[in-house]
């Protein structure tokens, strides 16, 4: 397998896809025979469908017996047969009175003669009669011979139907096939066993919507609508029989149940079928017939669909996968380089899910053209035949400024095949202060990007975190890209282009928010004065059971929105159908290179969640239960690296007890005189437009009230319940820090924080959680923010060490936790941080560095926030005095050469006698508590 490394500004390399390819070279992209799963984009009018069967496949009929009952008044008992038909893999039951038999018998009998009648088909029937085929249609049996020779006439209709099977004129014909029951979605093999179909009838309504959007799916008024109905193993759908057009799609849960008759249905042989988010009625010509689609939807999905009947470990809607090839990846060149290279060996479907989405991004740097460009790929794509679905977070236009509607519009406008939601309506949803935070890409149902990563401006980085441009000394704007519809941009030549960050992509979020987005390739802030903010994620690729149960969150999520936004529900955005957990293959048809096999004996991956029924219409919280669990259960240490920290419940502002996990944590092993370490990584300021020498803001101010509220201040925090049982002890526990760099701007020493946008947490070398989430209520408590995690186990061990001792550490966690000290502490050697919790490393290497670092940055730029400044007044007087970098830059560059890595202590004295929640005439001030918490 080849393996190919790309160098990156800095000297770092990264591994590229095995398989990566120029975006222009790939268009062998497969049709719908090499590619039968784009079929379910293709459905026809049930009796327009044609060919349905495999070519050269034979469909193979057996009659495994009959049944006699007694109908209503009539003497003459009814038969039923059961026939059991196999068509290469698939093999499925369907029950048949004779009366059905004789009914196909007469419709391919008018077939036969209208085909004899018509000119061109004429031709048809002499080649097939010259190959030696026989047209004429079989004979039925008498209807008389039924009680003289039961088995012998089931050997005459098996036979009957074999023949007429063996023809293609008539195996073809949609009398034939509704008699079978089949339509193009039966022989998908992705979609798993054939299933049941039918026609029935079904009722309109059963929705269980939250909000405005509820009008219309009650169960008091409804319609009885003649519907196709197919059941796999893990989701039913029905669609329109004229059209072929799919209306409604049921996900199975753990919400699932089927009853029948009339007290749970309310009508004459109904049957009932439940989830979470609905429940289905349809209706049956008699209770025969309801009680067999009961029988056999039961045992279909309790016998192949069971995954997704039960909540699992933390609460969860899926189990833990084993034997799950994964790789992380810090920062975005990495992940946004491998996202490109898996969308360009897309062949069905692509999905998207961001809080924040760029169209005009680009994937790798630096830029020579816009062959990867995020807009141009997925277009590229699109051409192909793939099917592009974007789920985008639609804010609160006058609180936010991220212009989805832009985003979706250019997207729209590339090709059919790319079709764009957004969700939710705030008003009619009722839902006007939580977002869709999470972050997915999925290629092919195969393989799942996910993590902190929105594909958007400002997070494309490197472990360098460079705060000017490659030509830092060219304060000229850029202007670049290709002109698309709807987009009159001034181009610049790609080719000599040297920059990493076009247009609006070099930003500083805290000196100034994005604006005009619209225009995307015009700068924004001035390159000669303002550095860029570095932008520290961690992200993490997927393949195989795993990456279904991502793609199955997001279809969840899709259909939902289809199905709650009325502007959707036409056929233009149609409904997304998962593949089956049990059709993975077993040979990926692309892979990471790097990627590792988390092979648990009991664990493995598993997806978590933070869901609520206003944005996927069922409760979870997987995310925090797993925090809780893993903190709890934690021997060694704990590294955490999130946006944000507020936490330490107290039953009003704050709610989540993961705050309260580490402290007991801690404290227990402070009673067992156990080393323990906590590692706690947090930007030194929150990500709001701000200036911090004026205080930074009502909305920075009102982050770090409830961070140190957690952190330090007040008898709920962390470390003051700490001190209350051990003293000064805590500090050999537990260790708040940031990350700052510094460089050169036309010629000027300057230093930024390093935006740790990252949600990760590591213990034990052994097990980690990354996602979308951060540590606060929004994202933990399920009810808020949508948010995607999963939680990595692996047993491939590797030799590590632990206070001084051999240790058999997880292989994917020791080396995300060895890539992520190297980076954060400028070491070159693993020796100095092979050990995470002796004491030479936490004091003399990762306290000791934080400090020092600190001091020197303090000394030469006199950086904000700092623990120097506790008050307003002396803020004023400490931005009032000139730095060391301004006065004597030859001096500062000597101290500068001192600094290792990038780590700094976070400031816990900052500000510490001020009030720093807005004031309540604010409008910060007038939103509620639970915004910001």
């Amino acid at each position: 397998m080849l393996s190919l490394e790309s160098p990156l500004p800095g000297g770092e390399t990264l591994d590229l896809w095995d398989l990566s390819v120029d975006p222009g070279e790939r268009d062998d992209l497969c049709d719908g025979d090499l590619c039968p799963f784009l079929t379910v984009y293709q459905l026809k009018p049930l009796r327009s469908q044609g060919p349905l069967f495999a070519k050269g496949v034979p469909v193979i009929a057996r009659v495994e017996g009959s049944e006699r009952y007694a109908s209503g008044s009539k003497v003459r008992p009814n038969t039923v047969y059961s026939l059991r038909l196999t068509h290469g893999e698939f093999t499925w039951t369907v029950k048949k009175k004779f009366k059905h038999f004789q009914e196909l018998h007469w419709d391919l009998m008018r077939h036969r003669i209208l085909m004899s009648f018509l000119p061109l088909s004429r031709f048809a029937l002499q080649g097939s009669q010259s190959e030696g085929t026989i047209l004429g249609l079989p004979s039925l049996p008498h209807g008389g011979e039924v009680s003289r020779r039961p088995s012998s006439k089931q050997k005459h209709l098996e036979m009957y139907l074999n023949t007429l099977l063996e023809m293609n004129l008539y195996r073809d014909h949609h009398a034939m096939t509704e008699f079978l029951d089949v339509s193009q979605l039966s022989f998908i093999p992705d979609l798993g066993p054939k299933g049941v179909e039918g026609m029935i009838l079904k009722r309109s309504g059963g929705h269980r919507l939250q909000g405005l959007n509820c009008a219309g799916h009650h169960q008091v008024c409804y319609r009885w609508s003649k519907r196709w109905l197919v059941v796999k193993d893990s989701f039913l759908l029905y669609l329109k029989p004229e059209s072929g057009t799919i209306s409604f799609v049921l996900l199975f849960d753990n919400g699932f149940n089927i009853q029948v008759g009339k007290k749970p249905t309310e009508t004459k042989y109904g049957v009932r079928v439940d989830n979470t988010c609905r429940s289905l009625i349809l209706k049956c010509s008699s209770y025969r017939q309801a009680r067999w689609w009961c029988q056999e939807i039961t045992e279909l999905v309790e016998d192949k669909g069971k995954d997704f009947l039960r909540l699992h470990r933390y609460e969860g809607f899926v189990p833990p996968r084993k034997e799950t090839p994964a790789r992380w990846f810090v920062n975005g060149a990495g992940y946004f380089a491998a996202v490109a290279d898996v969308l360009m060996h897309a062949q069905e479907e692509i999905f998207i899910t961001d809080w924040w989405l760029s169209p005009e991004i680009y994937m790798k740097r630096p830029v020579q053209s816009d062959a990867w460009r995020l807009d141009l790929i997925l277009k590229h794509k699109a051409e192909q035949g793939v099917h592009v679905c974007v789920l985008l977070f639609k804010e609160v236009e006058l609180a936010l400024g991220i212009n989805s509607g832009y985003s979706k519009r250019a997207l729209m406008l590339l090709h059919p095949n790319i079709k764009v939601m957004r969700h939710p309506d705030h008003v009619s949803s009722i839902v006007l202060l939580w977002a869709h935070h999470e972050k997915l890409v999925v290629v092919d149902q195969s393989v799942a990007f996910l993590g902190g990563l929105d594909l958007a401006y400002g997070r494309w980085d490197t472990h360098e975190y460079r705060l000017a441009d490659l030509d830092g000394d060219n304060c000229l704007g850029s202007k670049g890209g290709a002109a698309l519809p709807g987009r009159d941009e001034a181009r610049l030549d790609l080719a000599t282009n040297q920059h990493l960050w076009l247009g609006k992509d070099y930003s500083n979020l805290i000196a100034k928010d994005w604006v005009q987005l619209d225009k995307p390739f015009e700068d924004f802030i001035d390159r000669c004065q303002t550095p860029r903010m570095p932008w520290r994620d961690v992200g993490v690729a997927v393949h195989g059971m795993a990456a279904r149960d991502v793609a199955r969150h997001f279809i969840q999520r899709w259909n939902f929105t289809k199905t709650v936004k009325p502007k959707y529900k036409g056929p233009g955005f149609p409904y997304l159908l998962p593949k089956s957990p049990r059709a993975t293959p077993l040979q990926l048809p692309f892979a990471v290179p790097g990627a590792q096999t988390t092979n648990v004996q009991v664990r493995g991956w598993e997806v978590l969640r933070s869901v609520d029924r206003w944005s996927a219409g069922l409760h979870e919280c997987s995310i925090y239960n797993a925090y809780l669990s893993v903190i709890k259960d934690s021997q060694h240490y704990l590294y955490i690296e999130n946006q944000f920290f507020i936490s330490c419940a107290d039953g009003r502002s704050v709610l989540n007890t993961v705050g309260d996990a580490i402290v007991d944590r801690v404290l227990l092993a402070h009673s067992k005189k156990k080393p323990f370490r906590v590692y706690v990584l947090l930007p030194l300021l929150p990500g709001f437009e701000g200036d911090i020498a004026q205080g930074g803001g009502n909305s920075i101010q009102a982050i770090l009230h409830f961070t140190y509220r957690t952190i330090c201040r007040g008898k709920a925090s962390i470390i003051s319940r700490l001190k209350a049982s051990m003293g000064e002890d805590w500090k050999n526990y537990i260790s708040f820090c940031g990350l700052r760099t510094h460089g050169e701007l036309h010629g000027k020493l300057l230093t930024e924080l390093v935006y740790i946008h990252s949600k990760m947490l590591i213990a034990d070398d052994r097990r980690v959680i990354i996602g979308s989430a951060n540590i606060n209520d929004r994202s933990l408590l399920g009810k808020r923010d949508s948010e995607l995690a999963v939680l990595v186990e692996d047993t491939e061990l590797m030799t590590s060490v632990m206070n001084g001792q051999a240790y058999q550490a997880g292989k994917f966690a020791l080396s995300l936790r060895l890539d992520c000290f190297r980076c954060i502490l400028g070491v070159t050697s693993d020796l100095d941080i092979q050990d995470p919790i002796s004491d030479c490393f936490f004091h003399e290497v990762w306290q000791a560095r934080a400090v020092s670092n600190a001091s020197i940055y303090d000394q030469v730029f006199r950086c904000l926030p700092t623990d120097a400044v506790q008050s307003h007044r002396a803020l004023r007087d400490y931005v009032s005095v000139e730095n060391l970098a301004s006065v004597s830059p030859v001096m500062a560059h000597r101290h500068l050469q001192k600094v290792q890595g990038h780590l700094v202590q976070f400031p816990l004295e900052f500000l510490a006698e001020e009030s720093l929640l807005p004031p309540l005439n604010s409008k910060e001030g007038m939103i509620p508590v639970e915004v910001w918490t």
